[in-house]
């Protein structure tokens, strides 16, 4: 795997960052006091409290990270910043919180062991179609990520040109380890070698293949399922709440009382319903 320059120490407290900001946000804590906060908890041997030191500052004159983040292209990557953009802009639908979680997830990713160019690169994909972000400057964010190399950078650029007339999952099965297998079965030629570089492994090309005609959502969902890909952070429905018992009984008898007052008004108030059964009601003006 080319990783790039930042350590796994480094994503780690990226990550630790990623959720704390998102969290104290969720709490209504001013953002400029949350990441001056957050920079005396990081570990001093990264350079992330530098980073958020900056990004401070730019919170303090533009009220927004997305700039700061911007111009230290030396620490985060394009597709980073352009989610924190996206999520920046003015009558956004797109939620600063779920931004980010998208990054904490993709932070966390690139510090296991399990981090892969297919696996970042299929997670980030998937965040920009599940949020519509847009692929023509999305996948050129993707593209400037320092993990992918020159064979990623030129088949990222067909992607980006080709969505739309080719769906995705036959262009990563044909860029695919198992359409190679598949060729030379078919042929009867073993020492068949594409003229392109093979990017997905056997399995990520039998998951697209099978997922052909369908939607990519249910070739995502494999293979985070089969190869332990990150699964993209989905917004969570608002959580119903409950009425005050109290306060629900009080509406029950102003909602009785408005309907007597309505039937009364209209002539139709029958009284029977109350009356104790059996007995019928005398009044003071009528005899006993």
């Amino acid at each position: 795997m080319n990783r790039p320059s930042h350590t796994r120490e480094e994503y780690v407290e990226q990550a630790y960052f990623f959720r704390a900001y998102r969290e104290r946000l969720e709490e209504d804590l001013p953002a400029q006091e949350i990441l001056k906060s957050i920079s005396q908890e990081i570990l001093a041997t990264t350079r992330l409290p530098m980073a958020l030191e900056f990004l401070s500052s730019e919170m303090m004159l533009h009220g927004r990270i997305g700039g700061g983040m911007e111009r230290l292209t030396h620490y985060f990557t394009p597709f980073q910043t352009f989610v924190i953009n996206q999520a920046e802009l003015d009558r956004s639908k797109f939620d600063l919180k779920i931004a980010l979680e998208i990054l904490e997830k993709e932070a966390e990713f690139l510090a296991s062991e399990s981090a892969s160019r297919q696996g970042l690169f299929v997670y980030q994909f998937e965040a920009l179609s599940r949020n519509r972000l847009g692929y023509q400057q999305g996948l050129q964010a993707v593209a400037s990520d320092p993990m992918f190399n020159d064979d990623w950078r030129d088949w990222i650029s067909k992607v980006r040109q080709s969505l739309g007339m080719v769906e995705f999952a036959e262009m990563i099965y044909l860029r695919s380890e198992f359409r190679v297998v598949e060729v030379r079965r078919r042929t009867e030629n073993s020492d068949y070698q594409p003229s392109y570089t093979v990017l997905f492994g056997l399995q990520e090309g039998r998951i697209a293949q099978a997922n052909r005609g369908r939607d990519p959502l249910y070739m995502f969902a494999a293979l985070q399922r089969h190869l332990g890909y990150p699964k993209v952070p989905r917004p969570k429905p608002p959580a119903s709440k409950r009425i005050d018992p109290i306060i629900e009984n009080r509406l029950q008898q102003l909602e009785a009382r408005l309907k007597l007052l309505e039937a009364e008004q209209a002539g139709q108030l029958d009284l029977s319903e109350f009356y104790v059964k059996g007995e019928k009601p005398t009044f003071k003006d009528e005899p006993g």
